[in-house]
């Protein structure tokens, strides 16, 4: 047998095993990549150097617990972005660095960059691959820009109009559906501590608006009455499907609100990071269980549609879906085809319903409930709201908002805004640079570290916004937009990758908000709600007002 010297190792002549040798090159290979990363390190926090950053909570936890997901989080958070208006850096544990953006000039350079320079990272939305698959929150690279032609249409102000009637009848439903007494449906207990008894709905709970206000005033969480309203009115518009949810139980709205509970929950639960972990424990169960639901649900709508396509063909179709002048979401997916006359498949239309549904209910209810919020507490704002819609619909009959309504309530408008200001409904987007970023100050970002895009920072930034605590609508008068940067104000991101629903979004928000103040008048409750920042911008326990009925 050949000898091996390996007298360089101070070893004597040994056998030249083949066992031997696959040994020293795993070695050699593993050797290699560890210098090559402990480079990459080093290299980049002498890059990262110009970036400031606080003081650290400890040498190996970094920063982490520095800003929490709570009332004084957000505190600490407006504090940092006053001290370190540009941005600033900070360590998630010892070896992970995250560079925390929160200024028009810098963000620029980042949100702006191409999806394949600047896609969403990976670690702050895995979480919701297994419910919402490769649809646009989480797809990248030549997938998500195909797919992102193709749903563009989607959102096109023809095959929005119709959805307004939708909007009217939900927000309708929330304020008057009659009560039809109590039937439970569990929902979110995983948020509960153990022994707590399990959270409940009642079908017709949303009566409660006309029915409990009728001797006076209602004291209500806006939140839960709201998120059920947008899931109603999604349905509505994704699926032409009606489960009367604000009515009555429905599993599928169950699982989505069961999903997104438990989604926030797991973030806050190290260990269960892990997906072989998450999976044997409870909540891990309870979420593949939901899973299943919400995809079946939406499968099953697919394959009628399917079914249905062929046997009438695409013109006839066309022409029933004509006659009832609404085009759903499923609808649109189904005839979309790309450049090379490519169709989306059924797994793809899955997974874009989904993420629709998903990103559609909980960021517009949060949004919706914290304009409330500020008009209860500036009643002028308030009422000055409402004479603006009075005046729009001045002997109309019924009372409902239109498409070309929306472009006539400037006030309105500005409130809304002031309010998706003051709580963005996603405080902060996640993106890891693919290559190096160059700021327009001259600083480098290095390729693979993660920026938080905070729009929350951003947003509450004393260098651009001028007492940015207080709730001013007229921020937005077009004469004091002029000369306001365009990413000063990012509730639906920028650039490349913003919300492709902002649209949607913005309508419904616009029609809901004008006949809630026509119906009713929203007061302050005695409590202060206190920011909670998960997947979106919610209130610890609830955001409760009062609401009276006007006469």
């Amino acid at each position: 047998m050949s000898q091996l010297s390996l007298s360089w190792l101070g070893l004597g002549p040994v056998a030249a095993s083949p066992w031997l040798l696959l040994l020293l090159v795993g070695a050699s290979w593993l050797l290699a990549r560890v210098l090559a990363w402990t480079y990459t390190f080093y290299d980049n926090c002498r890059r990262l150097q110009c970036f400031p950053q606080p003081p650290k909570l400890s040498w190996f936890w970094g920063h982490m617990g520095l800003v929490n997901p709570t009332e004084e989080g957000m505190r600490v958070l407006s504090q940092l972005v006053a001290t370190y208006p540009q941005g600033f850096k900070s360590w998630m544990g010892p070896i992970t660095p995250i560079l925390s953006l929160c200024h028009p000039d810098i963000i620029r350079s980042v949100i702006n960059a191409s999806a394949a320079t600047a896609p969403k990272d990976k670690f702050f939305y895995s979480f919701l691959k297994p419910w919402l698959g490769d649809g646009l929150l989480l797809s990248a690279g030549d997938k998500w820009s195909r797919h992102r032609r193709m749903l563009t249409p989607a959102f096109h102000f023809n095959i929005l109009k119709p959805y307004m009637k939708i909007f009217n009848e939900s927000v309708n439903i929330m304020h008057v559906w009659p009560q039809l007494g109590p039937l439970d449906i569990p929902l979110c207990d995983c948020l509960l501590p153990v022994g707590t008894p399990r959270f409940t709905m009642q079908a017709g709970f949303q009566a409660k608006w006309q029915r409990l206000a009728s001797e006076g005033s209602a004291r209500l969480d806006m939140f839960e009455h709201i998120s059920l309203m947008t899931l109603d009115s999604l349905q509505k518009c994704v699926f032409s499907f009606d489960s009367h949810c604000q009515e009555k139980p429905s599993e599928y709205i169950a699982a989505i609100l069961e999903l997104s509970a438990l989604v926030s929950k797991r973030h806050h639960e190290t260990l269960l990071h892990l997906d072989f972990l998450y999976y044997l424990s409870p909540n891990g169960r309870r979420f593949r269980r939901a899973c299943r639901l919400v995809h079946d649900f939406t499968d099953a709508v697919i394959r009628e549609r399917r079914r249905t396509l062929p046997s009438q063909g695409v013109d006839d179709f066309l022409r029933a879906k004509a006659k009832s002048k609404t085009l759903d979401f499923i609808d649109v997916l189904l005839l979309s085809k790309d450049e090379d006359g490519k169709e989306l498949s059924d797994e793809d239309i899955r997974a874009e319903a989904d993420t629709f549904m998903f990103e559609g209910h909980d960021t517009t209810a949060s949004g919706l409930s914290w304009v409330l919020y500020h008009l209860a507490k500036h009643p002028e704002y308030q009422e000055r709201c409402r004479q603006e819609v009075q005046e729009l619909l001045k002997g109309r009959e019924p009372k409902e908002i239109e498409w070309d309504d929306l472009a006539v309530l400037p006030f309105l408008t500005m409130c809304v805004k002031e309010s998706l200001r003051l709580h963005p409904p996603v405080p902060v987007i996640s993106r890891r640079v693919t290559q190096d970023v160059v700021v327009p100050d001259g600083r480098v970002i290095p390729k693979g570290v993660i920026c938080l895009i905070s729009v929350f920072g951003t947003h509450h930034n004393p260098a651009v916004w001028p007492d940015p605590e207080v709730y001013n609508p007229f921020r937005f008068d077009p004469e004091n937009i002029k000369e306001r940067s365009p990413l000063a104000f990012i509730p639906f991101s920028a650039g490349p990758r913003n919300c492709i629903g902002q649209a949607f979004a913005m309508a419904e928000m616009k029609v809901v908000l004008a006949l809630t103040l026509l119906h009713f008048r929203v007061l302050p409750d005695h409590t202060e709600p206190r920011r909670k920042p998960e997947l979106v911008m919610r209130a610890e326990g609830g955001l409760w007002l009062r609401v009276e009925p006007l006469s």
